[in-house]
């Protein structure tokens, strides 16, 4: 990212700044006028905006930051600043996960300065979305609604209101800068774009409309400083939405699953194949047992259409598969051979067909468990589940635990080839090695992963 790193940050935020352009006539567009000010919805939001303390009880281990020396001293809890937001007048808060994760304690302060403990209702890594439950007994708390994404346009007026740096409720406005941005943080990426400061202190903060819905909440900044250089990212309000639903239903996500590793289908490859485009995502594995190879859906068949939602990207589809109801029976229509081929597939869910990791269960003889991730030896067994080629080498993922950070980057039947540059042909040398990066606190490990036909370097948490 030519040096640019992407920055995590803990807080709300704020947003709004340009021309939101209205169609006149067939060709011409006229300019939008700016607010006088934006006092009054600022006043109207800001009550339903909180600050979030999570607190982490450090027994004798080593923690990190600026207060790591006077934490270990006097054994206080390391604090984690971060902003969120009131959904419900039952005290129902919106946030991001790593502001709350691995927190013993959790305080939620609102604008008024009244203090309430929370506990978690649900939280969702791959989204970095997490729902509170505010200890207010029948209290009635102010609270804001999420709004339609579709409503927010390139170059409208957003407004963010947030806890930067821990000072309490600050206001930033900007625009929207891009929809539909990818920052490569996981496979659901689909980020608002904006200008408005983002620091840190502000992740999980809402971003609203000039009606006062919110139509994103604040996760994330590119920045060569950790301050904000006016390139912010939000998740957008119709996938936060869904998965805040299904973390106060059921406590956690419930996403659809086809069974397929797919990749984008590029313009030389489309070319190759004689197609007149590169949309649609290309299917490289099929996974045994699993609804596409119910459905009959092959290698390098092309998914142009899921459940009459057009597929265009590779996210296009993960999308559309992750939000259908699991257990539905939905049409999608494949590119093979030039033809378009009809076929019906039976949705099935994602956290416990791809994610099931049992830490109770008896570990299979030649395999391993650390990080989040059972291991094993590719056996014939295993070559012949997943779906492998018969010379392939390294460990398999056979399963991977969905609360761990792991479950961002690897799924059962992915390789791993090396960690941190080194050949791996054990599972019991890969979770050594992961152990030992973890206890070393040495951040982010470089893993080489054999996906189907597909080879990639990504960076795993241990």
């Amino acid at each position: 990212m030519g040096g640019v790193e992407l920055t995590r940050i803990f807080a709300s935020i704020a947003a709004a700044g340009a021309l939101a352009f209205a169609v006149v006539g067939a060709a011409e567009a006229a300019p939008r006028g700016a607010p006088d000010s934006f006092a009054d919805l600022a006043e109207r939001l800001t009550p339903a905006v909180v600050n979030i303390s999570s607190a982490q009880r450090v027994n004798g281990g080593r923690t990190s930051g600026e207060l790591e020396p006077l934490q270990r001293k006097f054994g206080r809890p390391a604090v984690s600043l971060g902003s969120g937001f009131i959904i419900d007048p039952s005290g129902i808060v919106v946030t991001n996960n790593h502001v709350i994760d691995n927190a013993d304690e959790i305080t939620v302060t609102l604008n008024d300065g009244r203090d309430f403990k929370a506990t978690v209702r649900g939280r969702d890594r791959e989204t970095d979305l997490a729902v509170l439950q505010l200890d207010g007994g029948s209290t009635r708390f102010p609270s804001v609604k999420f709004g339609e994404l579709d409503r927010a346009r390139v170059g409208d007026w957003v407004i963010a209101i947030g806890n930067p740096f821990g000072l309490g409720g600050s206001v930033t406005v900007g625009i929207v800068s891009a929809r539909n941005r990818d920052i490569q943080s996981g496979q659901y990426d689909d980020f608002i774009q904006t200008d408005a400061a983002i620091n840190r202190g502000n992740s999980g903060g809402p971003l609203f409309d000039l009606d006062g819905n919110v139509v994103g909440v604040n996760t994330a900044i590119y920045s060569q400083t950790g301050g904000s250089v006016g390139v912010g990212f939000s998740v957008p309000a119709d996938l936060a939405q869904t998965v805040v639903e299904q973390l106060l239903e059921f406590g956690e996500t419930r996403r659809g699953w086809l069974g397929v590793s797919i990749d984008d289908l590029t313009p030389e490859l489309a070319a190759s194949l004689g197609l007149r485009n590169s949309e649609g995502a290309l299917v490289t594995v099929v996974r045994p047992n699993s609804p596409a190879s119910d459905a009959g859906v092959a290698a390098n068949d092309i998914i142009v259409e899921f459940n009459r939602h057009p597929v265009s990207t590779v996210r296009d589809l993960t999308r559309a598969v992750a939000d259908t109801t699991i257990g539905s029976r939905v049409q999608m229509i494949v590119m093979r051979d030039n033809k378009r081929v009809s076929l019906n597939v039976t949705v099935d869910r994602r956290e416990t067909r791809l994610l099931a990791a049992n830490p109770a269960a008896p570990l299979p003889a030649n395999a391993a468990r650390g990080s989040g991730l059972t291991l094993q030896e590719p056996t014939e067994e295993i070559k012949q589940a997943y779906g492998l080629p018969r010379n392939v080498e390294g460990v398999v993922v056979t399963a991977v635990d969905p609360d761990s950070p792991a479950a961002i980057v690897l799924q059962p039947g992915d390789i791993i080839l090396e960690i941190g540059w080194e050949r791996i042909t054990r599972p019991s040398a890969a979770v050594d090695k992961l152990g030992k990066l973890r206890n070393l606190s040495s951040g982010p490990v470089q893993i080489y992963v054999q996906r189907g036909d597909l080879l990639f370097y990504e960076s795993l948490r241990p």
